[in-house]
């Protein structure tokens, strides 16, 4: 059983209006994000195959990935991505104590603002919870803050080892509207899948005329 529905219901969106779930009014525009990186089996993949149809993208990158990998970090800032935070150690909000996660988050951030300095993050803090689930309190400190809390429109459970990629491709073409705020995933597990769905979500919607942006 899948824990979030593909395409975010409108009641979702309603009930909690401070998040970002979609872009109005964007012109036959669409915004990739990719969570978990930097992962250097999959993200410097991503990063050419993003290059191949000039899409920009953001990507939510775990602080001890950052850590491990900053060259992989620097490449995605040098090509014109956008990058947020996902945690230091991609932490369920659900099970951890407001003050832990708020920390593991800052971590990250602070790890995030040593390798691309404080002015890449003056004008924004992007911030997705891991596994979309984060308490009310410690969403209203992160905002507190300064953070921007991006969740999506549109989920392909790349990672999902019990779908194949044509499953995943399925789940973003049947749910996908202008405006819209997709999922994927540069880690391992998601690797298959996502090498499979890129690409094709990129020429699908390329030949339709839409244009993907970083947020």
């Amino acid at each position: 059983m899948l824990a979030f529905p593909v395409k975010i219901p409108i009641i979702i969106k309603r009930l909690f209006p401070k998040y970002i779930w979609e872009k109005t009014f964007s012109n036959k525009t669409l915004y990739l994000t990719f969570d978990d990186g930097p992962t250097p089996e999959i993200t410097e993949w991503t990063l050419n195959t993003l290059k191949q149809f000039n899409a920009k993208a953001t990507f939510f990158c775990i602080g001890d990935n950052v850590k491990k990998y900053p060259d992989i970090l620097h490449k995605i800032n040098q090509e014109g991505h956008s990058i947020g935070n996902h945690t230091f150690n991609h932490i369920n909000g659900w099970s951890n104590k407001t003050n832990s996660y708020v920390n593991n988050t800052e971590k990250a951030q602070n790890t995030l603002e040593k390798e691309l300095g404080l002015e890449y993050f003056s004008t924004k803090k992007l911030f997705r919870p891991p596994y979309g689930k984060i308490k009310n309190k410690q969403a209203r400190q992160l905002i507190k803050k300064g953070y921007q809390i991006v969740m999506w429109s549109v989920i392909s459970y790349d990672w999902n080892i019990n779908l194949s990629g044509k499953d995943c491709l399925n789940n973003v073409l049947k749910h996908t509207k202008d405006g819209n705020i997709m999922v994927f995933h540069d880690s391992i597990k998601a690797k298959k899948n996502l090498q499979y769905t890129l690409p094709k979500v990129l020429s699908y919607y390329s030949d339709r005329g839409y244009s993907f942006k970083s947020l």
